[in-house]
């Protein structure tokens, strides 16, 4: 997530090769040679990446033709938080005020620093906006303390509070002193500032009349560090980011003491060395207040339900444009249902949704062709929409005063590769489809399951499915794999694959998917992996981007996949064992789809029942809280899949899960 902040300020050809991963990794060696010289050498970092990478430039855009004044606003409760305002130089006129509020800083700090971009995109810069930078409460500059996914409290007339009312308070104060400004205000921001965005939407300001939240975590029980109940530890290095408080004011980062200083060349092997997550707890994290809350709340009890920000999507006055990727490994979830909620919630709000071919943040970057991993997907993709979709949403509603002309739903379709307008999302347009397993490994496309087929496989957390195809080291978050290949899956034993014959004519598959699983287990619980792969035909050329032994023939592209933790299957907040033997069912949604099987192309589902290191691993054994799982509790299961179960596509009404986790 910070590395989009870190490159909102840095866009050189440098800046483009140096990671987060690398950053943090640079300070991991320092920290584990010499801790005492560790907090005044990473200043030195800090500082010496910033300049190197262009953030200070001495003629930037945004130098020569904006103002910048630096406040620390008063909220309701006293607190203050730290506000950057950039002003055009121009006074002649009146602009919109646009923000963003963020956890990850809102550096360079300094009425005297700029960044080398403001806004969302160039183009928008160029355009002459107010724009104004937050620290949210307890981070950095700003005063309180920090909560994860800060639980909404309905209404504005109240004393405590939330994310919505610190916005709502932000704005009141800068329209009483910010000068020349038009009265209207506009809100952005991607990942963890998309949050915030999407916080601000409940009881908004009068003066908020243009919302984007892009990439928004809608729910961390769904987004980001769990998925259906399954916890993502492809995120262990993440923790330090978000559960350490800070002591005092900074423009520093204060977390760096808890990162994990290991850096494996090979990420499956060091968690399968790590064992058991309360390995996780005793060696790294004992101290961090979020990974504690992570293991005292494995079930969708209150403490989450309270921090789910879908629910409170209602009564929506102003316009919302939610953008998305669709390989976002990290907030998938949150684009397509925060959509959705304000659809059924607010029927007369002007409320549409963007979902391209990127990975998280993407869009917010021009990298000249789009791709993920080892698939292309076009030139100037991030362009098209920086120019002709976000800019006309803001430059429509806070400048012009009218209605964006754009659709309800612009989505990319990734077998296509070409953008889809829709008038509602789902699509209703698009027939839905129906998948179901076969002798042999047979995928039929819309025909009958057959009820007296058995698929049977032995899983071993001992032995888990690797989630990449190719070695991977202890990342900071997963991206790659979004579009891996599946091959290697495919040859294993413990993975069940069905393949559909050749395709005569092109297939598109639009909306919704649900997996309706029925299963029996020899032990007491179990995970279930589902994948949807696009296999492509064996003559199909190899792209230019690739290492040459990236050979695109016969390449089985992941188009979308989900996990269900089988003890959820009726409830995530009342979790049940598996009676061993029992045909069972275990129904689960993957998150939405557009993807067009092009002829010569087959389709497959996989599954499977252990996904590593993208997912924990599940000891296969119930216990009740599987972050104290001893290293004995863990045991092989016999998995069988019986052949009533299907893979429904674009087959159901839009769905959001029920706040009280029950399925």
């Amino acid at each position: 997530d910070s590395q989009y902040e870190i490159e909102r300020q840095v866009s050189s050809p440098i800046s483009k090769h140096i990671s987060v991963d690398r950053f943090f990794t640079l300070s991991y060696y320092i920290y584990r040679s010499n801790y005492s010289a560790m907090k005044a050498v990473f200043s030195i970092i800090v500082l010496f990446l910033l300049a190197l990478t262009g953030v200070f430039a001495q003629s930037s855009y945004a130098e020569e033709n904006y103002d910048k004044q630096e406040y620390e606003i008063p909220m309701r409760d006293g607190t203050t938080l730290f506000t950057q305002v950039y002003s055009p130089k121009d006074q002649s006129r009146e602009y919109p005020i646009l923000m963003k509020r963020t956890c990850y800083s809102v550096r360079p700090y300094g009425e005297n620093k700029f960044p080398k971009r403001l806004g969302p995109s160039e183009t928008l810069m160029r355009e002459r906006y107010i724009f104004v930078y937050q620290d949210v409460r307890g981070r950095f500059m700003s005063e309180g303390s920090f909560d994860n996914m800060r639980p909404n409290i309905p209404g504005n007339k109240k004393k405590d509070i939330d994310e919505s009312s610190d916005t709502y308070d932000t704005i009141d104060w800068l329209l009483k002193n910010v000068k020349n400004h038009n009265g209207r205000v506009g809100q952005w921001g991607i990942s963890y500032p998309g949050f915030y965005a999407a916080a601000a939407i409940p009881d908004a300001h009068p003066a908020l009349k243009a919302s984007s939240p892009q990439a928004p975590i809608g729910d961390f029980y769904f987004d980001d560090f769990h998925h259906n109940g399954a916890l993502l530890q492809s995120y262990l290095k993440a923790y330090p980011v978000f559960g350490k408080q800070k002591s005092e004011k900074t423009t520093e980062a204060w977390f760096v003491d808890q990162m994990i200083p290991d850096n494996p060349a090979d990420g499956y092997a060091f968690g399968l060395e790590l064992g058991p997550l309360k390995n996780v707890t005793e060696k790294y994290y004992q101290d961090n207040f979020f990974w504690n809350q992570m293991v005292d709340h494995p079930n969708y009890d209150t403490f989450w339900q309270e921090r789910g920000l879908i629910q409170h999507m209602k009564d929506v006055d102003h316009a919302v444009m939610t953008v998305g990727g669709l390989f976002d490994a990290e907030d998938l979830y949150g684009p397509f249902n925060i959509y959705k909620r304000i659809e059924q919630s607010s029927a007369d709000a002007f409320n549409i949704l963007i979902m391209g071919p990127w990975s998280h943040g993407d869009w917010s970057r021009e990298q000249g062709i789009q791709t993920v991993n080892h698939i292309y997907f076009g030139d100037s993709i991030t362009t098209f929409y920086q120019n002709e979709i976000e800019r006309e949403f803001f430059h429509s509603i806070l400048k012009e005063e009218r209605k964006p002309e754009l659709p309800e739903a612009l989505v990319f379709d990734t077998g296509s590769k070409e953008w889809k307008s829709f008038e509602t999302w789902p699509p209703l347009n698009i027939p839905p489809v129906t998948l179901s397993f076969q002798e042999h490994g047979q995928l039929e496309i819309n025909g009958e399951p057959k009820e007296n087929l058995v698929f049977e496989y032995m899983s071993d957390p001992m032995k888990p499915v690797p989630y990449r195809s190719e070695t991977e080291g202890l990342t900071f978050t997963p991206r790659a794999f979004m579009t891996d290949d599946q091959r290697d899956a495919f040859r294993r034993p413990d993975v069940l694959s069905f393949m559909s014959d050749v395709i005569a004519d092109p297939i598109t598959l639009a909306g919704e998917i649900e997996a309706r699983l029925k299963v029996a287990i020899s032990s007491t619980d179990a995970d279930f992996i589902v994948k949807l792969i696009d296999v492509h035909p064996q003559d199909h050329p190899d792209y230019e981007h690739n290492p040459k032994n990236i050979r695109m023939g016969g390449y089985q592209m992941l188009v979308r996949s989900e996990v269900m933790r089988g003890r959820y299957r009726n409830s995530f907040s009342h979790p049940e064992p598996f009676e061993p033997g029992e045909i069972t069912e275990v129904n689960f949604k993957l998150q939405d789809v557009l993807h067009t099987f092009k002829k010569g192309h087959r389709v497959m589902i996989q599954i499977h029942s252990t996904w590593f290191p993208y997912i924990d691993r599940n000891p296969q054994k119930y216990v009740e809280n599987i972050y104290k799982a001893e290293e004995g509790d863990f045991q092989k299961a016999t998995v069988q899949v019986l052949g009533s179960s299907i893979i429904e596509v674009g087959t159901h009404v839009p769905e959001i899960h029920n706040v009280t986790g029950d399925n």
